[in-house]
């Protein structure tokens, strides 16, 4: 997992530090750089791809403005600085990339990579990586005989697997903002496959969850959605024309004679909650990626119940996410006792510069209750308030 992250010269961003955890929520006031921080990470991903179009930045969701605005404005002379961003695994796994542009009209951004010390592409990596176990067969080989390795040889290999596995998690992260119409019309795919950042793809993934296969994750799609009180099942339906994309979703409440209906009747909050859980049971999507404001069209106590269930599928399924809120709720969902778990309040400081600090949990004074941390939170106990309020 990534577990620090540095960015320097981006939008609100002045220098800023950031420590992980495998699920992050950023609470802060509207504008204090949230959004910034995760479009830092997508940035450093396409860098690592190579990929710094603006319809490739936007796809992974970049807010794209003019190459001198990607910068942190605070001063004339960073218009025309380099952004920096550096992420580092658990396992100290390291990428830097350093981000050019000169800010003429049709430039393109460049970047200069490093993993680790060295300046590379992530293809010389793997080569470096396979030169170093005797080429691919060779590595193939001493994967079929692990248990003829001494353990100090086989702790190693699986370091540097795991190394080499992270560099891969990184060039997948996405910013994920799922929006109703996307949702309820099943748009059949985005720019980057397999889920778009609005919600593109989503029929299409369900459909291949929905082989026998991979019945498995599909019922467990279904359990997860039984969050909500009317919720009883959904199938898809195996008769569509090949331009179709329908789901028949059965409401408990209803009589028989009317046994579902679909997609496009449904409420958002449902629809929100099909492409979460879908997103973080599904095999194919990003391992480490985000989701920007997770409270959108859900009820506070869904929110809560929410992050303890996405809390429970990340570790369940390998997944590290940083989410935004500003719903008070979602903070009860989580455990700061758990290191896994972590709250960041992000906020600006005297310049305008984007600020981080982590919140441990309130401490209860002493011969009180302790309190929730939706109640910290409104009552300006952790920050993250508007201050002309």
């Amino acid at each position: 997992m990534i577990g620090e992250v540095r960015i320097e010269n981006y939008k609100s961003i002045q220098k800023l530090k950031l420590e992980l955890g495998r699920v992050t929520v950023l609470i802060g006031e509207n504008g204090c750089g949230k959004s910034n921080i995760l479009e830092a990470i997508a940035l450093a991903s396409a860098a690592a791809n190579y990929k710094l179009d603006n319809e490739f930045l936007a796809a992974r969701g970049i807010r794209v403005t003019e190459p001198r605005f990607m910068r942190a404005a605070f001063e004339k002379e960073n218009l025309v600085k380099n952004i920096k961003i550096e992420l580092r695994a658990n396992n100290k796994q390291q990428f830097r990339c350093i981000l050019q542009n000169d800010n003429a009209p049709y430039s393109q951004w460049m970047t200069k990579n490093f993993w680790g010390n060295n300046e590379t592409s992530t293809e010389n990596v793997f080569n470096l990586f396979l030169q170093k176990y005797g080429g691919l067969d060779r590595l193939l080989s001493i994967l079929k005989n692990t248990t003829e390795l001494p353990e100090q040889d086989l702790s190693k290999l699986n370091h540097d697997i795991d190394s080499f596995i992270e560099i891969l998690h990184l060039h997948l992260f996405i910013v994920y903002s799922p929006e109703n119409p996307a949702l309820r019309t099943f748009e059949k795919e985005g720019q980057i496959q397999p889920l778009g950042i609005n919600g593109e793809g989503l029929f299409k993934l369900i459909n291949f969850l929905n082989l026998d296969e991979n019945q498995y994750k599909f019922n467990e799609i279904k359990k997860k959605l039984r969050l909500i009180d009317w919720f009883e099942d959904f199938e898809v339906p195996q008769n569509l024309a090949a331009m179709q994309t329908s789901i028949q979703i059965t409401d408990r409440y209803l009589d028989t004679d009317l046994s579902y209906f679909d997609q496009r009747s449904s409420n958002e909050g449902f629809l929100f909650l099909l492409f979460y859980f879908t997103l973080f049971i599904s095999d194919l999507t990003p391992k480490f990626f985000a989701i920007d404001n997770i409270d959108a069209s859900l009820n506070p106590r869904l929110c809560r119940r929410l992050m303890q269930e996405l809390v429970e599928l990340a570790k369940k399924h390998d997944k590290q996410v940083i989410f935004t809120t500003h719903n008070p709720a979602v903070l009860d969902g989580l455990d700061l006792e758990d290191d896994e778990q972590r709250l960041l309040v992000i906020s600006r400081n005297q310049l305008g510069y984007t600020k981080a600090r982590r919140i441990l949990g309130p401490k209860p004074l002493e011969g009180q209750e302790p309190v929730e941390l939706s109640e910290a939170f409104l009552r300006g106990y952790i920050g993250g308030l508007p201050k002309n309020f």
